[in-house]
């Protein structure tokens, strides 16, 4: 199945049915009175994110995603039929942006959550509402209201804790297969990757976290260059980011740190917050490399680099050193875990302090 993760949709809610005036023509009830039943409510549109579905290649083509009108009110005090709503289903971790004002509307991040996308029309008032003591035989009457109708951006970001970061042919790819249970195309030419893979790292039985990898970037992706920084995007979810680099390039005029900096330069122009997310250096292909060599290219790198952050050194063919880099990233994800935790529930004791406060001070208190 073609990845996609981006599409135009045009979401058009059912207006609401039209209320009726009529009268009762009953035998033996010559003066029965109004009985106009009221019309119908309009189907609303609503999206609901599904664990089952990784794309939105389905939106791709069906752009517009109409509900059915309310049915008008009838006579005899019939209510005219409400419309079925509509439930779009989209994969978790979809963004949902009204086109026109760029809000945003949902952000579907747990599996079975529903947004409302579209409101249908609520139906109008048939004349039985009307009657009063003194308008016996009434003949106003409320049409439906329209539905709503909304030009929607869906973009897909993945949710990942930890997602991967480098140059084409920099052993992304070699690295979450070494880790977890992806299996993305590997091949000895740049851009194998082509859209975002997920994997889940399994540390022990109970213990575990998702690492993404997206398509390599190339200096100048911002401004189109290789596939651009599009997939920049699913990495905006993540707790970590790991900036993969080749030690061994195949070509010896290709400057590892260089490429490294254009690395740094095209995320900080893509986005500061993405930019300032913990970073951790990963150098790969150390197998590559001769031993009495590896300590001599990594000081130089980090030096030339100007890297003062942690750094690792693996190889995702042999998996050298991948076990203790496995270990480290989920020791600092459940720190942060924990540490969110804290802040959670220090907000939620300190806003049942503040209402025990005002339970007790006087000046709080109703007047009755």
């Amino acid at each position: 199945m073609k990845f996609i993760d981006e599409a135009k949709i045009e979401v058009v809610a059912g207006d609401g049915g039209n209320g009726v005036a009529s009268f009762c023509r009953e035998k033996f009830r010559p003066f029965g009175g109004p009985d106009g039943g009221d019309g119908g409510k309009g189907g609303s549109i609503f999206a609901i994110a599904d664990r089952n579905i990784n794309t939105l290649v389905d939106y791709r083509f069906a752009k517009l995603h109409r509900a059915k009108h309310g049915e008008n009110g009838r006579g005899a005090d019939c209510y005219g039929k409400g419309a079925d709503d509509i439930y779009l289903r989209m994969p978790v971790g979809t963004l949902v942006i009204d086109h026109n004002d760029g809000a945003i509307i949902a952000d579907l991040t747990e599996h079975g959550q529903v947004a409302l996308l579209a409101k249908g029309g609520e139906g109008g008032w048939g004349n039985i509402h009307f009657k009063t003591s003194t308008n016996r035989a009434p003949r106003q009457k409320t049409d439906g209201k329209e539905g709503e109708r909304r030009d929607l951006k869906l973009e897909l970001k993945v949710l990942a804790d930890v997602g991967l970061l480098g140059m084409p042919n920099a052993g992304k790819s070699t690295f979450i297969a070494a880790v977890s249970n992806a299996r993305p195309k590997i091949a000895d030419y740049p851009f194998t990757t082509l859209h975002p893979n997920l994997g889940v790292v399994r540390v022990s039985h109970e213990k575990s976290f998702v690492i993404a990898d997206i398509p390599g970037l190339i200096e100048g992706a911002a401004d189109g260059a290789g596939l651009g920084v599009q997939f920049l995007r699913h990495l905006q979810r993540t707790r970590l980011l790991l900036h993969i680099v080749d030690l061994a390039p195949f070509d010896e005029n290709i400057h590892p740190a260089k490429e490294a900096k254009a690395i740094v330069k095209e995320l900080k122009k893509y986005d500061q917050t993405l930019f300032d997310k913990p970073r951790w250096l990963v150098l790969n292909k150390l197998d590559m490399v001769p031993d009495d060599e590896r300590a001599k290219r990594v000081k130089t790198f980090v030096k030339d680099f100007g890297w003062k952050g942690p750094v690792f050194q693996i190889s995702g063919l042999t998996r050298e050193g991948c076990e203790d880099l496995v270990v480290e990233i989920y020791d600092y994800l459940a720190t942060q875990r924990q540490q969110e935790q804290r802040e959670q529930s220090g907000v939620a004791e300190l806003a049942m302090d503040v209402a025990s406060v005002e339970a007790d001070d006087p000046r709080f208190k109703l007047i009755e």
